[in-house]
Order: C-alpha cells, then sequence, then structure tokens
C-alpha cells in the first residue's frame, strides 16, 4: 500500500453563526467569524488517496486524473465562492473548516473509488496556524 498526495487552493468566503441566535450570542460563540458581511480564506486543500502501484506505469493513480477529480468536483465549486450560499454540497451545513473537509471527503470518496484507489484523507488548511485533517 502506497499513499499519495495532491495539493490544491482555492479562495472561500464564509460565515459562522446561527440563524436561531441573536448576533451577540453568534458574537460571543464564533467570535469575527460571525461578521455579518462574511469573512474570507486562502485555503490549501491536500488529497491523499491509497492503493497499490499499478506494474504498468508504476502509479497508484494517474496525478492528471486525481487532479481533474479535485478541480471538477471541489475545488472549482469552492473557488471564489461563498460557502454558506454557493456550494452545492454544503447546502443546510455550517461553514466551519471541520464541516468542510467531512464534506470534500464525502463527495471525493466514490469519484476515487472509480479510480481503484481508496481516498485515505482530507487535509484542508484555513489559515497558516489553522488546519483540519478528516480520515473518513
Amino acid at each position: 500500500m502506497i499513499y499519495i498526495t495532491r495539493r490544491e487552493r482555492f479562495s472561500a468566503a464564509h460565515r459562522l453563526f446561527r440563524e436561531e441566535w441573536s448576533q451577540e450570542q453568534n458574537e460571543q460563540v464564533f467570535g469575527n467569524c460571525s461578521n455579518p458581511n462574511w469573512h474570507g480564506h486562502n485555503y490549501e486543500l491536500f488529497v491523499t488517496v491509497k492503493g497499490d502501484v499499478n506494474p504498468e506505469t508504476g502509479f497508484v493513480i494517474d496525478l492528471k486524473v486525481m487532479k481533474r477529480i479535485i478541480l471538477e468536483h471541489v475545488v472549482d465549486k469552492l473557488d471564489h465562492k461563498n460557502v454558506n450560499l454557493d456550494v452545492d454540497f454544503m447546502a443546510g451545513k455550517k461553514a466551519s473548516t471541520e464541516v468542510i473537509a467531512i464534506a470534500i471527503f464525502d463527495v471525493l470518496k466514490p469519484w476515487f473509488a472509480k479510480e481503484n484507489v481508496v481516498l485515505h484523507c482530507v487535509k484542508l488548511h484555513e489559515t497558516e496556524n489553522n488546519y483540519v485533517e478528516y480520515f473518513g
């Protein structure tokens, strides 16, 4: 078993809040992240898959295919978008980095399975100091 990771980047806005809470309560819980006018991040996404090396190609997966899957199903939907309002796979979900990473994993998992590799991990950097990892 070998692991391979691809990094992609996207910029997106979001807001952390609960509609049923007052703005004061949202600010107490979520701080500046509850700004009613949104805020944004330059995210770094690391996607790791695992599998056996194909003896004919020497690849676990063709990196062009891996790039296409990530761009088409995740990055193109998130880049320069509002996570709360514009992203189909985030509809009805909280736009925390944790929830975004889980949603990305759920979106990508079946696409990599079609390529006979297993999605091992999604790591999402929200800032240079904060990131989450989700292993499914």
